[in-house]
């Protein structure tokens, strides 16, 4: 081996958790990660995408005292290479005469030796990159490092059809390393896989995807870093929802370059990866925001004992206040089973009646209501007061306010305005009811790695086998209002995830009637969601980022209607 033509590379990828904004505290991590890779004997270190800025950082970039500062705190890394260590392939934003740009610079020698744009820029979904970046102006070339050339493709630069590897691999690159801020959703990883495939088949080169840890808001980043050898093999796989600085080594074998060494993770399943990125997304949304603790209403129900399991997971139990606050119509059941869920997690517990404020504001209104039936707004009483009271204790205490209610009801308004819906972030809010109820059996027999809650049971099995109910009057169950959850939510995975209509839903056996309904429901509570907690998304089309329908809306899909 030369220095030239070297045969032997060793790749470090750092699968981290930047914090978007942060810029010395992602400086920070990258100089950390690089002294790890430098112990391991690394000589090329591969950050993620736009890793000293965050990603994604949304309108920051417009910001030009953030993007200087950005590319101050990369040029201070790049000093750090005239250590003799290992190079530095860093995403960061870049302000150049042709725009301002997704790019990543390499780092070598003390000095940067290359820079490279993105020139796909992603514009659906979760992405609105369109809005603050300019493509690069040309087809990115290949960079040589220590005598490889090397492809530096940018994320979406692989998820499009402009043919930016193919190009690379025509222009002289021996390696395509991929730096990505990819987030999650259900069977994401297998998407990214076949992606990456589909570019190693058609550069014939050997790829590195390298993505982002951690929760930004709504998304969650799951890691789950891989490479492809040029003959499509696996290899190597790092793990999901999990830090890590992983050395990988590379040899020239006739010219193609092959991953010998590397880990190979085990991915968690669907269930598992599911709560896992809630559990993420509700840590990091807490941390980076800088709550110390979190409140939540435990109503003996589902939903708030998943979301309970979920923050001490995250959290510890130290960190968590439980508040049950029972009425009228609150079953001693309900009592038993907050209870019993606090108990089996070690959270604090406290109870709060809410009958004397909940007969004051009906008091107060008596004049104003005079000759009306009582019905949903004497309900909504019960649930604004509620919400009041958690608002309270989050200003009195510091504490953010967990807030409890699940995909199935968000879709077709089963929530209340300034009441159930009041809090700070919603880790279940991407989750169909069903799903919760998965996620709870599951939690029951597992505990997730890093998680900081007991083992065992977290969740009593008779909160879990009960009939769901928002105890708003007597003897009330949500099937009283919505059709069984099961049906229920896959109707509403055809409207919402796969914008099917009507008669296609009908098609798969359900009524007509109730699918008409359904979707009537979902446009009406448009205006509701908009007034909703950030949440994770756990599906492919979550409400917020995903799916912008307008508030104000008369379409229904009706058959027969004029053209």
């Amino acid at each position: 081996m030369t220095r030239d033509r070297p045969d032997t590379l060793r790749i470090a990828v750092a699968q981290l958790n930047p914090t978007v904004g942060d810029i010395a505290g992602n400086l920070a991590l990258a100089r950390e990660a690089r002294a790890d890779a430098a112990r391991q004997g690394a000589d090329l270190v591969l950050f993620t995408e736009l890793f000293i800025a965050g990603y994604p950082p949304e309108d920051l970039v417009l910001k030009p005292a953030f993007v200087a500062a950005c590319e101050r705190a990369v040029r201070a890394l790049a000093a750090d290479t005239a250590d003799g260590g290992p190079g530095v392939v860093v995403g960061t934003p870049l302000d150049r005469p042709s725009g301002l740009h997704n790019a990543v610079m390499v780092l070598d020698g003390g000095a940067v030796t290359g820079e490279r744009y993105k020139l796909d820029l992603p514009n659906y979904g979760e992405f609105d990159e369109k809005r603050v970046f300019q493509p690069g102006p040309h087809m990115p070339g290949p960079v040589s490092f220590r005598g490889v050339r090397l492809g530096i493709p940018v994320c979406e630069d692989i998820w499009g059809d402009l043919g930016v590897c193919e190009t690379l691999a025509e222009s002289g690159a021996e390696l395509l390393l991929v730096p990505n801020g990819s987030p999650y959703y259900r069977g994401k990883l297998e998407v990214r896989q076949q992606v990456a495939l589909r570019q190693v088949i058609e550069s014939g080169l050997p790829l590195v995807f390298a993505n982002q840890l951690g929760g930004q808001d709504e998304l969650v980043f799951d890691g789950a870093s891989f490479a492809l050898n040029a003959d499509k093999s696996l290899a190597f796989q790092m793990s999901q929802f999990e830090a890590a600085v992983a050395v990988t080594a590379w040899h020239r074998e006739d010219e193609l370059w092959r991953c010998t060494a590397g880990p190979m993770a085990v991915i968690p399943p669907g269930e598992e990866a599911d709560y896992r990125a809630c559990m993420l997304g509700l840590r990091d949304y807490v941390n980076k925001n800088g709550f110390k603790n979190v409140v939540l209403g435990l109503s003996g129900g589902i939903d708030s004992a998943l979301c309970a399991a979920l923050a001490v997971d995250a959290l510890g139990e130290e960190r968590v206040r439980c508040v049950m606050m029972p009425y009228t119509y609150t079953s001693k059941a309900s009592l038993k089973d907050a209870e019993d869920c606090a108990r089996a997690l070690g959270c604090r517990y406290d109870i709060v009646p809410i009958f004397e404020p909940v007969e004051g504001f009906s008091n107060a209104l008596t004049q104003l209501f005079s000759g009306t039936a009582e019905g949903i707004t004497e309900e909504n009483l019960q649930s604004r007061t509620r919400g009041t009271i958690l608002m309270a204790i989050s200003n009195k205490f510091g504490s953010m306010v967990v807030t409890t209610g699940n995909k199935s009801e968000m879709s077709v308004g089963y929530a209340t305005l300034y009441g159930d819906m009041n809090g700070g972030f919603n880790p279940i809010k991407d989750l169909y009811k069903m799903q919760v109820y998965a996620l709870s059996r599951w939690r029951n027999a597992h505990v997730p790695p890093g998680a900081l809650g007991p083992t065992g049971e977290a969740i009593p099995p008779s909160i879990i086998d009960k009939a769901p109910s928002a105890e708003l009057r007597p003897d009330q169950t949500d099937q009283d209002s919505l059709p069984p959850y099961p049906v229920l939510d896959d109707i509403l995975e055809c409207l919402v995830e796969n914008e099917m209509g009507v008669a296609e839903i009908v098609a798969r056996g359900h009524d007509r009637g109730t699918v008409e309904r359904v979707e009537h429901l979902l446009y009406l509570a448009e205006y509701k969601r908009r007034q909703a907690a950030p949440g994770v998304k756990i599906t492919r089309k979550n409400f917020g980022r995903d799916r912008r329908y307008p508030i104000t809306n008369r379409f229904r899909d009706r058959a027969g209607a004029p053209a």
